[in-house]
């Protein structure tokens, strides 16, 4: 699909990836309905994209987890766009925790929390399966084909420690990438995935800052990632018609 030619929901685009994926988008001639718990945010992003002469940002609280948020949110973005081909699902969590651990020193064990659990989940993949599923809806409802789903994945999906909840839900994402493709291609609408490794955002950021010095010590190509590393695999898998039920790892070499 032409770039021009999207009408397009991001998740999580207050900040990091998301707003710098919309602002591309709307530097392009896309329209952008991008939506965030951070309302704030989400006002940075809307003024950031005020220089924009071609597309045009539009902006709206959003809750990924919350199956009415969701519902209302798809309704309100394709009014606002005219229309909705395409969706980026970018909202994305930590609560990074060893789903067992001892203390060194009074031999306490502690476990990765329900709470942990739960938070992440449903962000990072009940969140993406809830707009993915509604944006379809929409879609097929109005007769609109083509249509283009990009999944934010992660190269953690790999396994890596400390992220059972994480690790989980962007393995998830990733199969359903596939499983998404296979279900909709009668609908005209391809599904594909984007696998960050470390990339600064202010996710990572908030890393502690020994592990995350070790893992950018460790990536091949010398630095941390940037949004338009990954911006240009996004920007791939919307362009390519051809591409489809694949996920794309854009991590600089990176093992995990």
């Amino acid at each position: 699909m032409k770039l021009e030619d999207l009408k397009i929901i991001i998740t999580g685009g207050a900040q990091g990836m998301g707003r710098h994926f919309a602002l591309r988008l709307a530097e392009a001639g896309a329209q952008v309905a991008v939506g965030d718990v951070n309302e704030v945010g989400l006002a940075e992003t809307l003024e950031a994209s005020k220089s924009a002469t071609k597309g045009k940002v539009h902006a709206r609280r959003l809750n990924v987890a919350d199956e009415a948020d969701v519902a209302s949110f798809v309704a309100w973005a394709h009014g606002a766009m005219g229309g909705l081909n395409g969706l980026v699902n970018n909202a994305g969590i930590l609560r990074d925790g060893l789903l067992v651990k001892k203390d060194r020193e009074t031999g306490a064990v502690k476990v990765l929390s329900k709470e942990q659990w739960d938070a992440v989940i449903g962000v990072n993949l009940t969140g993406a399966t809830l707009i993915t599923r509604d944006v379809v809806a929409k879609m097929v409802e109005t007769n609109q084909r083509p249509g283009v789903i990009v999944n934010i994945s992660s190269i953690a999906r790999h396994g890596n420690r400390g992220q059972s909840n994480y690790t989980a839900a962007k393995a998830a994402l990733a199969a359903n990438t596939v499983t998404w493709s296979k279900e909709f291609a009668s609908f005209g609408v391809r599904v594909g995935a984007v696998a960050p490794g470390m990339i600064e955002t202010p996710m990572t950021q908030g890393m502690n800052q020994k592990a995350r010095d070790g893992l950018v010590a460790a990536i091949p190509v010398g630095r941390i990632g940037l949004p338009e590393d990954i911006w240009l695999g996004v920007k791939f898998v919307l362009e390519c018609d051809y591409f489809n039920g694949r996920c794309i790892d854009v991590d600089g070499g990176l093992s995990m």
